[in-house]
């Protein structure tokens, strides 16, 4: 996907709109110029004192009808102009959000939540702005500019040839400097409020540690010093700004002295009348309104690149290229929804900031139905290794399939084949029932009331006043930590895939009901295939096959049984998780 797309594509589409709203700017343009030329012109043939009222009266009709019309006019080309934006605006927010949803999880794991938020919120707003405060003026401005020089060379080329040649100041040398300018001052800010933020966010989670070691003001100073380094960038920018209108508007005065000049002695040569004077000095003010604008609009075009690099930034994740690239046929999905046997190959992967491998030369080969416990320090390569399985990342190297075929093919289908429980799964506010439904939309309640049932929660909703239409509040907060994790375990239920995967689901509970939750999972998953990512050994000896990972490598790895009796190294750790154990 090109880079321009996201602007040109709109450009082409509705280029007779674009046209029409350049059109419009130049008839409101030409209605200001024609109401100053022939009110300066109504005011000095009114001056010499004319014999009959119908030697003005002409001029007195142009002057109302310029006046009435650009402001009709004016009218029109904002409503088209804002009709024509909000039409691309509105496709602009369904394309966004076409190449974000295939691609949740992948989004997830790689971008920030603020940053996807930032892209939906701001910066398809600011391309709409590209429209209305870029281009449409700048178009204007370069068409009137033509027209102007062209009107003036009819009474004298010389002239009109300086005036083209003046003008270039407002058309292109001002906009250039303020551009290069707005460049490099916002660049400067960006570096910034980028440290500004960073020593924020270390500082609130950080809080209670700058308080106790008595240092909590040496912080204030410092953040206080760099705001102040970025508030000066940010008043240096303004500074410019308004000594760039100040050069504007000196620009206009000059050629104001310059047009009076030309038409005074345009009069004394006997070329021009002298009621033409007033009308072509004051026709200058309604064309520098068209023009002084221009500066202020090439300002914003870092804004809009820094749009269009957060878009870009997710360009490969574009719903017509998905839909090309990563789909499987139907037959392969209703495949693996029935059987998924998953291998890695080999795989290894490096994220971009790292310079160390998170998983390397990882191979494993799970059948359906089989029960895998990956277990690990934080930072071992546990979650890249459930990216690599869900299809999120693609290996550097080797091969990470789903009956053959490469996960990442299966896309935006891959929860249909495989369901995870995590730590925090999110628990909307709405009501019980929908809440689980999120696993499967179009389950009866009778469906609903089942997979609760399973999981252990029926008696208790059915004891709340509502039942299943009890509200669940925000993030779930009616419930405890179990009871949430046991609604996410009922949407999974429900879901019905073949592959479920346990992202360390009990972290967080006391051990009673880590205890209760896992034996609930393992009795209510039976046949599928399970891989359960955990830090320590609660519950191993329910697993088929237990993998010790260690620096993105298999470190161990066998039945719980087989470890216990040849791996040394996995004795000690499991009599040292044994205090908290109990029998599942």
């Amino acid at each position: 996907m090109k880079r321009e797309e996201w602007i040109g594509l709109y450009l082409r589409t509705h280029r007779f709109r674009f046209v029409l709203v350049i059109f419009l700017g130049l008839l409101t343009a030409g209605c200001a110029s024609g109401l100053m030329f022939t009110s300066g012109y109504l005011i000095s043939k009114a001056s010499l004192r004319p014999e009959n009222i119908l030697m003005v009266y002409v001029p007195i009709v142009l002057v109302r009808a310029f006046g009435i019309g650009r402001a009709a006019v004016h009218y029109t080309e904002r409503l088209v102009g804002h009709d024509t934006v909000l039409r691309i605006l509105a496709r602009m927010r369904v394309r966004l959000y076409r190449m974000l949803e295939p691609q949740a999880l992948f989004i997830r794991s790689r971008y920030r939540t603020g940053d996807i938020l930032g892209t939906l919120a701001d910066d398809v707003e600011h391309l709409q702005d590209v429209y209305v405060r870029t281009i449409f003026p700048v178009s204007t401005a370069v068409v009137m500019y033509v027209l102007w020089v062209a009107f003036v060379g009819r009474f004298d080329l010389s002239f009109a040839l300086l005036m083209a040649l003046y003008l270039v100041i407002l058309i292109l040398v001002l906009p250039s400097v303020s551009l290069w300018i707005t460049y490099r001052k916002r660049k400067q800010m960006k570096r910034g409020r980028n440290r500004l933020y960073q020593k924020l966010t270390d500082a609130v989670l950080g809080l209670s540690d700058w308080v106790i070691s008595g240092r909590s003001q040496n912080f204030v100073q410092s953040y206080e010093a760099d705001e102040a380094k970025v508030t000066s960038v940010e008043n240096s920018l303004h500074r410019w700004i308004n000594f760039r209108t100040f050069l504007g508007h000196l620009v206009v005065g000059v050629l104001v002295i310059l047009t009076a000049g030309w038409a005074g002695q345009q009069f004394a040569d006997g070329k021009l009348e002298g009621t033409l004077i007033a009308a072509f000095v004051l026709v200058i003010f309604p064309l520098m309104d068209v023009f002084l604008p221009i500066s202020e609009a090439v300002e914003r075009i870092p804004q809009y690149e820094d749009s269009l690099e957060r878009i870009h930034s997710l360009r490969g994740m574009d719903s017509e290229a998905l839909s090309a690239e990563c789909k499987v046929s139907d037959q392969v999905l209703e495949e693996a929804q029935k059987q998924a046997h998953i291998r890695l190959e080999n795989v290894s992967y490096r994220y971009e900031a790292s310079d160390e491998r998170s998983v390397s030369d990882l191979s494993l080969d799970i059948a359906q139905g089989k029960k895998v416990a990956v277990i690990g320090r934080s930072g071992a390569g546990k979650s890249t290794l459930l990216k690599l399985i869900q299809g999120v990342i693609v290996p550097e190297q080797g091969k990470a399939t789903i009956n053959g075929v490469s996960v990442d093919q299966f896309g935006s289908d891959i929860p249909k084949v495989i369901a995870v429980l995590n730590q925090r799964p999110h628990l909307f506010d709405t009501t019980v029932a929908n809440n689980i439904r999120l696993g499967k939309p179009e389950a009866t309640g009778e469906e609903i009331r089942k997979v609760a049932k399973q999981v252990k929660l029926d008696q208790l909703i059915e004891s709340l006043p509502l039942g299943y239409d009890t509200p669940m509040l925000e993030t779930g907060d009616r419930f405890s930590g179990g009871e949430r994790q046991r609604i996410a375990l009922a949407r999974i239920l429900l879901q019905d895939t073949p592959v479920v995967i346990l992202d360390e689901p009990t972290v967080g509970l006391d051990p009673r009901t880590e205890r209760d939750l896992l034996q609930t999972v393992f009795q209510t998953i039976q046949g599928k295939t399970l891989i359960w990512i955990t830090h320590h050994l609660v519950g191993v000896e329910q697993m088929d096959e237990v993998v010790f990972i260690e620096d993105g490598r298999i470190e161990m790895r066998g039945s719980h049984e087989e470890l216990l009796k040849k791996v040394p190294r996995y004795c000690h750790l499991y009599h040292l998780d044994r205090p908290i154990l109990t029998d599942i």
